[in-house]
């Protein structure tokens, strides 16, 4: 066993290891590609038969594992939606390992500063607080796995069955969820999970702007009535993940009221732009969702994992999950703790200590820190979008309204050659990957490859993003070669 000066030193010498990797990652290359040694060293690691020194643990990480990161720390990573850790919240990692909590429930410190993180999201986003319930989850795909399973829950209620005790196996008509193809990949994976199955989901077309066509939808809403179906849910996006786009949500919330529908919105990624006061007119509706996920593990930087569940209907999202009998269930203000039970709201029974992180991450920031690293990260965007509209061996795919550009090297003799430009404009992803200068993820926008940059660095600079348009063009005149 580790004793406590041990574990002082060990401590000590992590904390170094910590500062040294976030001190050094602007200096060195973005991203590494590992060597096959370099993988077998992980992946044919042996198990010891007796205990080894810590010591010996803490080289063996530094040697072979913080060598290798992802690369997300760097102020030049533009892939996917990955942003780098906030160091108050890798601090707090330290403390709620320290103490260990399960959040189920309980009287203890943990349970409180949860419930009253979430309300400060709530709050950030301008989601109604009064009635309304919320979780930390791993991520905005469980986040979208609880707001579902809440519409699925009411709609069998309004139908007159309980999906709990009776499955959906009973013969009745087929629940349908309404998305589009810019849709989170999780909201078809809450779909299977949820027994609703493929056949369950329809593919909303959408506008010139890849947002929600609300005629569109009103149709399908009406040939599936039509067909004997039962239109439940629309799940609609604040800030899709391959280019931000936000759905017209008080469109679709105004036909979510009228055909009584549930409105899950996907804010993962974009919700927080709600936040600002540039960005709000944006949102519009967002407020009148029944559920919403959210990913402070994104846009806020707070360190993997941290997702949130809101629903409207608390007392709903308690029926949904809790196994406690209402007669014994905990009334507010009553009982142990006077609280109800995490575990009464969501799949988990054992949970970790989210809270502490967003905590601290949230309170180093303010509203105002949080409004200004959303503002700043969009302003970088556009004059990366801008760079590539003045460029006359560039083209912008697409227009999205938050931190996410999507563009693809296209010098005027390839122009009109679509899969040839698509070929090129992998290799020069994969390229650009491997060069270690910069890092940008690729996506296919009406059927033509892009290369897809996302903001989401406090680090970034103008300098940054105007390197990674020479670097693509670089690389681009390399390929095409």
């Amino acid at each position: 066993m580790l004793d406590l000066e041990g574990f002082r030193a060990l401590a000590h010498r992590a904390a170094d290891l910590a500062a040294d990797i976030m001190e050094g990652v602007a200096r060195g290359p973005v991203y590494r590609p590992m060597s096959p040694e370099e993988r077998g060293a992980l992946l044919d690691i042996r198990l010891p038969e007796r205990g080894q020194p810590l010591e010996a643990a803490l080289e063996f990480a530094r040697e072979k594992i913080l060598s290798h990161p992802m690369g997300n720390g760097h102020p030049r990573f533009f892939g996917w939606v990955n942003s780098p850790p906030a160091p108050a919240g890798v601090a707090a990692e330290l403390l709620a390992a320290a103490l260990n909590p399960s959040v189920a429930g309980g009287d203890h410190a943990a349970v409180y500063l949860e419930r009253g993180v979430v309300r400060w999201l709530m709050e950030l986003v301008g989601f109604p607080v009064a009635g309304s319930m919320g979780l930390l989850t791993s991520g905005g795909s469980v986040a979208s796995l609880v707001g579902l399973a809440g519409a699925r829950h009411k709609a069998a209620l309004a139908d007159g069955w309980n999906v709990r005790e009776e499955g959906l196996q009973g013969g009745r008509p087929r629940l349908i969820l309404y998305l589009t193809d810019e849709g989170h990949s999780a909201l078809r994976k809450a779909a299977e999970i949820l027994g609703l199955g493929a056949a369950s989901v329809r593919t909303v077309p959408t506008d010139a702007g890849l947002r929600m066509n609300v005629t569109s939808l009103r149709a399908a809403i009406a040939a599936d009535r039509g067909n004997g179906l039962r239109p439940f849910c629309v799940a609609a996006s604040a800030g899709t993940v391959n280019l931000g786009a936000i759905d017209p949500l008080a469109e679709i919330a105004d036909v979510c009221a009228k055909e009584s529908l549930w409105l899950h919105v996907d804010g993962a990624y974009g919700a927080f732009g709600a936040a600002s006061p540039a960005l709000a007119r944006l949102y519009d509706g967002m407020e009148r969702a029944d559920s919403l996920a959210l990913d402070p593990h994104k846009w806020l930087s707070v360190p993997i994992e941290c997702g949130c569940a809101i629903v409207r209907d608390g007392s709903l999202l308690r029926d949904t999950f809790s196994l406690v009998p209402p007669y014994l269930r905990t009334e507010e203000g009553k009982g142990f703790g006077g609280l109800p039970w995490f575990s009464e709201y969501g799949p988990q029974q054992t949970r970790g200590f989210r809270a502490l992180k967003l905590w601290m991450t949230i309170h180093s920031l303010g509203r105002d820190g949080v409004v200004a690293r959303v503002e700043r990260h969009v302003a970088l965007a556009r004059r990366l979008a801008s760079r590539i509209d003045e460029a006359s061996d560039f083209e912008r795919l697409a227009d999205g309204p938050l931190s996410i550009v999507c563009f693809r090297y296209a010098p005027p003799s390839l122009r009109g050659k679509d899969e040839r430009l698509n070929e090129l404009n992998k290799s020069v992803m994969e390229r650009i990957q491997a060069g270690g200068e910069a890092f940008v993820s690729g996506t296919t926008i009406g059927g033509r490859f892009a290369l897809r940059a996302c903001v989401l660095h406090d680090d970034t600079t103008e300098a940054d993003v105007d390197a990674l348009v020479e670097i693509a063009r670089r690389t681009g005149e390399a390929c095409a070669r």
